[in-house]
């Protein structure tokens, strides 16, 4: 089943598909309405559409900004052969879909550094630029909120929090200390839930000093707060998860397998399972090679007084290739295996291509109940 677009796709630079999705118009509106005022104070002589155009224009620019930086941890993925989904640009910035988490944590720091590198770097760049180009000008009015908008980008990006890039920089550090990835992650995401409410209490300070705030940027604040507390919690549940993937053995959670034709009916071949103390019925052919297994949500919904009647085959899956996994498989490469191929149950198999039995995916599911 294919996945649904997240949104307009701009391109593929360096074989990484862009997209923006439709919040981006927000953003925009909210940019072209809230600089505005900014730029009829730089630009006096343009008149109001005109200015409005400037301050869109401004936003496009800076969200080719956002998307250099995110290209910019893309490419240093790639260039460590990790697989890179897509880019999205959204409502509060962008989105790199790295498929894979590296495995040191020097990579790790690297291509979390990339993005903010790059960001300062276009600061500097525009900042340079700004000192030949004449003030008072679109050029120089552009380029001016552009080095300022780049530097607070790469400032902001690399506060040592969770799931910012400094946070990730953090969680690398920490686990090149501790030598645990796990240990780095927690640190990092706690941290990210401090810097979340340190920003609205930040933004509130004028309030809680009798003055009034600026209510913009109290907006803004518990925007970006809510955004870093989600991505801090999504990150501590994830590595919770993770923190499991050690009792994901094939051989631990398989299910014993009773082999039966296609024909025997299903009532039998249960009578058979409950009797050899079986979990699970695949289905061989008359020379004992298997050739489906029997689905346990078919076998839980078929009623109990037609179980004599329908024969087993009639309940079981055609065994693809894929659905056949080695029994030695644990951990990630387990799950990674399964995610490639969803489906109930697999067949482990022995190096040699012997049956050992059968793997339910509600088995590996319950090792992650309450996660």
């Amino acid at each position: 089943m294919s996945t649904p677009s997240p949104g307009l796709r701009m391109g593929r630079p360096f074989g990484i598909p862009v997209y923006v999705s439709p919040t981006w118009l927000i953003v925009a509106a909210f940019i072209t309405i809230s600089f505005k005022p900014q730029i009829g104070d730089l630009l006096p002589h343009f008149s109001d559409p005109v200015q409005y155009g400037i301050a869109l224009l401004f936003a496009v620019l800076l969200y080719v900004s956002v998307l250099l930086h995110e290209l910019a941890h893309c490419v240093v993925a790639k260039a460590y052969g990790l697989p890179v989904k897509r880019i999205t640009l959204y409502l509060l910035g962008g989105v790199s879909e790295i498929e894979k988490e590296p495995d040191s944590p020097g990579k790790e720091f690297l291509i979390s550094f990339a993005g903010p590198a790059v960001s300062l770097g276009l600061a500097g760049i525009f900042f340079v630029a700004d000192q030949y180009i004449e003030g008072g000008t679109v050029p120089g009015v552009l380029v001016l909120m552009l080095w300022f908008s780049n530097l607070i980008v790469g400032i902001f990006n690399l506060l040592p929090g969770l799931p910012l890039d400094g946070g990730r920089m953090l969680r690398a550090g920490i686990w090149k200390a501790t030598r645990s990835s796990h240990s780095g992650t927690v640190a990092a995401a706690w941290v990210g839930r401090v810097l979340a409410v340190g920003l609205v209490l930040y933004n509130l300070l004028p309030l809680m000093a009798g003055q009034e705030p600026n209510f913009t940027a109290v907006l803004w604040s518990m925007v970006l707060a809510s955004f870093i507390w989600i991505g801090a919690t999504q990150s501590l549940r994830v590595a919770k998860v993770r923190s499991r993937l050690p009792q994901v053995r094939a051989r631990t959670l398989a299910r014993r397998a009773l082999p039966v034709t296609s024909e025997v009916p299903l009532a039998e071949a249960l009578r058979r399972a409950g009797e050899s103390g079986a979990g699970a019925i695949v289905v061989v052919d008359h020379e004992g090679r298997p050739t489906a297994i029997v689905n346990e949500a078919a076998v839980n919904a078929t009623p109990e007084q037609r179980r004599p009647w329908v024969a087993v085959g009639t309940l079981a899956r055609s065994l693809e290739p894929a659905l056949v996994l080695g029994a030695d498989l644990e951990g990630e490469s387990l799950i990674d295996a399964m995610r490639g191929h969803p489906a109930g149950e697999y067949l482990l198999v022995e190096r040699g291509g012997e049956i050992y039995g059968v793997l339910a995916t509600a088995d590996v599911n319950k090792v992650f109940t309450g996660v």
